[in-house]
This record gives C-alpha cells, structure tokens and sequence, in this order.
C-alpha cells in the first residue's frame, strides 16, 4: 500500500493504490490482456483526489476523490476516472459510472520498473504529468490546473477589494503563534474585530495578543467582552465562555 502527494500549482493532489510486483511473470498482454479493464495496482481501487478543479488528459474534472482503472492495449492505454470508491478489483465496475476517459500513448521505459508506480513529473507553476509505469510500459497524462485564475481571483480580492475580516485575522493568529511582530498583529486583529463586530473568537485572540504584549489590563477588558459576546451568541458559545474565564484568571494573575 502507497499514497504519493504532490502540490500541482495550487492544488493538492493525492494518490492510494496498492503496489503488485513483476515477480518473474510476463505484465502487459498475458497477466493483464490487452483490451481488459484493470484496477490500476492492486487490492482496493487506486484513488486519486484533487483539492481544486483540473483539467486531466484535456477532460475536465472537478474537486474530489475518484477511483482510477485502465484499459491498457499494446501502443495505448485508456485510463477511466471512475466516480465509484467502493471496488474490490473490476467485478461490480460499472461505465454507467465512469466521470471520464482518457487516452493516452504509452512509453516505453529504459529499465525495467519491478514495482508498479505511480508519480509525478515535468512540474510548472501550472501542471504536471501523472505518471503510472510497470514493467517496461509507461504512461504520462498531462494535469493542468486553474493557477493563474485562482492566482488572479486573490490578487483582486486583495489589491482590489481589500482583505476581508478573516485575512486580516489570519495574519494575526500567525504572528501570535510564533510570537513575533506582536504590534503588528494586534493592528491587524483589531481591524478584524471593527470588520465582525459579532466574531467574539476575534475579540478573544485580541486578548490572547494584549496578553503577549503584557498590556494585561487591555487583555483582560477584550475577554470580557470575547465572554459577553459568546454568551449572546444564539447558536452557543464554543467554548469561548470558558477560555475567557480562564484568560482573565490568567491575566489577573499576572498584574
């Protein structure tokens, strides 16, 4: 059993298959006849998940986790992304179920691969190449993805509109974990707290950050305020009733 992962531009991609062996026997064409459907490894179907939406082999697939077959033939192999997670091997394989199908030429590999193996190659800012080889056989399916969309999509959501109450936070909540730049992120959580006046989980991290500062008086004014805020919260306080609390203990301690 192996899972390979890759960040492809900006999306995450995973695969888990299960590895069979050559163990002296003849692969393409007698173990697996050509023109047959294949699970693709071994055991559990081999699946492949993406975090964003991409084009595979020029088909367009959207974010998910999906189940992989072949159809291998001696010059091409037809690689099927399959919508179905839950098969043992081919017997309940079903093409009413197939997402799509891809074509693709195979290569043939100077040595000799022993192992099955799937991975990744000719990476750039925007695709890559999924590779599945065995024996002395291998494909190479072209992934493109969306970079220069989502990449655009966050330049004009932040240049242009501006960062939003949850940048801002997140760039405090970094700063604070590290415990560095302390002013910095107290300027920034503030500005998320005037942005969602409800979020009382922004109110409590601007605690924590007063906290840090050693502004205890401050730290111990914005829990209150976290603790009030979660209490009227109609939908429950999350826990943030209590961690006020004990950040108020915490601070008055400290005076």
């Amino acid at each position: 059993m192996s899972t390979v992962t890759q960040k492809v531009g900006l999306v995450d991609v995973e695969v888990e298959y299960s590895r069979p062996g050559i163990k002296e026997r003849k692969i393409f064409g007698e173990l697996l006849p050509y023109g047959e459907i294949w699970r693709l490894g071994a055991n559990a179907s081999t699946k492949i998940s993406f975090s964003e939406d991409v084009t595979l082999g020029g088909k367009e697939v959207p974010a998910g986790q999906y189940a992989l077959f072949a159809i291998p033939s001696a010059d091409s192999w037809e690689v099927i992304v399959h919508k179905n997670l839950n098969h043992w091997g081919t017997g309940n394989y079903d093409a009413a179920e197939d997402l799509v199908r891809i074509k693709v030429d195979t290569k043939k590999l100077m040595d000799t691969w022993e192992t099955f193996t799937i991975t990744f190659s000719n990476l750039t800012n925007t695709g890559a190449h999924l590779v599945m080889g065995w024996e002395n056989t291998s494909v190479h399916i072209p992934i493109e993805t969306k970079t220069n969309e989502m990449v655009e999509k966050q330049i004009n959501k932040i240049l242009v509109e501006g960062p939003s109450a949850s940048d801002y936070a997140a760039g405090a909540r970094h700063y604070l974990a590290k415990e560095e730049n302390l002013d910095q992120a107290l300027e920034w959580m503030t500005k998320a707290c005037e942005m969602r006046s409800d979020a009382f989980w922004y109110m409590y991290n601007k605690a924590e950050i007063y906290g840090k500062l050693g502004r205890y008086d401050e730290a111990i004014d914005a829990a209150e305020n976290a603790k009030e805020m979660a209490k009227a919260n109609t939908d429950g306080d999350y826990g943030y009733v209590k961690r006020s609390e004990q950040l108020i203990k915490n601070m008055r301690s400290k005076r």
